[in-house]
């Protein structure tokens, strides 16, 4: 199957994005802060702090792994209907079987599933493996070990064992990102029995948006971010604003911007790029804070566990005025720099007044993308498009007969990203017909493509209107995508 493009649409010879498939487990990229900063970033009140609380409590006592008797009221708990209705559970505890989390109700309830885990987990390391999942007619039980922690997804939902680990690693990461891996390793290694919950207060909120978001968004499934679509002259202005705010400002290493999960722009110090499932945990803290669009800045340490698992990055959050609910977010190594971070937002936001980028950016972010029906395209219903070099996505308007059933849409991609992934066949092109409709999927070396067609076109038709759809975007590219790398 080929086409008459040179380069495949949203292609960049640099990206300030890595490049990642979406099933890689949690890795730490590199030691990156210590390179910028020679110190320990793990401000003073975090592991000392708990250590020294550690010290007076009393000496481990190791959960005994044998499965005990819950009391009625949390027999009568486990057998409530609503709760078992739910099509997807996400349980998370220590190694020890501590309760941390779990996704619906109350996870001290739960005492004796967590129990059962546990055991699990044990039983099967006793011979020197490790438990993936368990299928029991049309649920998964899926396991994740990642010492210090094990958590589990119960799923009826159709996700297959990759995309259902693939949620639990961003859990995980979501954890980390609050505690820092580092210190969640230590934690654990001083006490065993720890109750993590004592330092994830607030965090379950976090944890509960970034599971309806990644089902939701298929940013997670493709591994990378949507831009909102702007002419490559405003986004340029907006980065080389960011750039000339902070440029003189010590050790900021990010700067961006985003609206309604959409990048606007990304700046970056020379040599750093951000992970996409670090930029996914930054757009979900973002979204699940309420707080941000109350108050003119909030400073807060931020782990992105893709960039370093080991330390803190410092983030200045701040909506970029009331008449445009952009979000800034400027990262640096130093604790200390909140002032002068909040001088620089402010001259962001003068130099984006004077280049009538705020309105350029509002205009975008009221109007709708159009539909396939819209652009020319009657045969197509839906589609994803994925620049692999610059780690970004571009879909239209979702409209009938998904816009009422984007779940749906959303169970098609991930059946078909799914087989062109599969780790023991994977698929470079697919086509398949149902009577509701008709998929294809292709995975090339600079994109991946999933559109959803209608159920009775041929396939050399269908073939025919996804060459004329790359063409189309191409000439849009400059639009839909962030092409450039810009740095400090």
């Amino acid at each position: 199957m080929a086409t008459n493009i040179e380069i495949e649409p949203g292609a960049a010879l640099e990206s300030a994005l890595v490049t990642t498939d979406s099933y890689e487990n949690f890795e730490q990229m590199s030691s990156s802060l210590e390179e910028i900063k020679n110190s320990n970033f793990i401000p003073s009140t975090t592991t000392d702090e708990f250590l020294d609380n550690c010290n007076n409590l009393d000496n481990d006592i190791h959960l005994n792994c044998s499965i005990t008797s819950t009391n009625s009221k949390d027999e009568e708990y486990l057998q409530d209907e609503e709760w078992l209705s739910k099509p997807k559970h996400v349980f998370v505890l220590s190694s020890a079987g501590k309760p941390i989390y779990s996704r619906f109700g109350n996870e001290d309830r739960f005492a004796s599933y967590f129990g059962i885990m546990q055991a699990l987990v044990s039983f099967v390391q006793a011979d020197d493996d490790s438990i993936r999942s368990i299928h029991a007619g049309d649920t998964k039980f899926v396991f994740l070990f990642k010492e210090p922690l094990i958590l589990v997804a119960v799923s009826k939902t159709g996700e297959c064992t990759l995309q259902l680990t693939a949620q639990l690693n961003y859990v995980f990461n979501q954890i980390a990102s609050t505690l820092t891996l580092s210190r969640l390793v230590k934690i654990y290694e001083q006490r065993r029995n720890y109750d993590l919950r004592r330092l994830l207060t607030g965090v379950d909120r976090f944890i509960d948006h970034l599971l309806d978001f990644s089902e939701n968004e298929p940013a997670f499934t493709l591994g990378a971010v949507q831009c909102l679509p702007l002419s490559s002259s405003i986004r340029d202005t907006i980065s080389a604003a960011i750039i000339q705010s902070c440029s003189k400002i010590k050790n900021v290493v990010f700067g961006i911007l985003l609206a309604k999960n959409q990048l606007i722009t990304l700046v970056r110090m020379k040599k750093y790029y951000i992970h996409p499932h670090d930029l996914h945990l930054i757009f979900n803290l973002v979204q699940a804070s309420e707080s941000f669009k109350t108050v003119e800045s909030c400073w807060a340490p931020i782990c992105l566990p893709r960039f370093d698992s080991s330390g803190f990055l410092y983030g200045h959050v701040s909506y970029l005025a009331e008449d445009c609910q952009a979000c800034l977010i400027l990262l640096t190594v130093e604790g200390d720099a909140f002032s002068s971070l909040s001088e620089a937002k402010q001259r962001v936001v003068e130099r984006l007044r004077r280049g009538s980028c705020l309105e350029a950016i509002n205009e975008s972010l009221s109007s709708r993308e159009e539909t396939c029906m819209e652009v020319g395209f009657p045969e197509v219903r839906h589609y994803l498009y994925k620049s692999k070099s610059t780690a970004q996505f571009y879909q239209p308007h979702i409209s009938a007969p998904y816009s009422s059933n984007h779940k749906r849409l959303m169970n098609i991609y991930k059946r078909a990203h799914y087989k062109l992934h599969c780790p023991t066949r994977p698929l470079k092109l697919l086509f398949e017909r149902t009577p509701q409709d008709a998929i294809l999927a292709w995975d090339t070396r600079g994109f991946e493509l999933y559109a959803v067609l209608e159920p009775l076109i041929e396939t050399s038709s269908a073939i025919s209107t996804v060459g004329r759809l790359l063409n189309w975007i191409k000439k849009r590219e400059d639009k839909l995508f962030h092409l450039n790398a810009p740095t400090f």
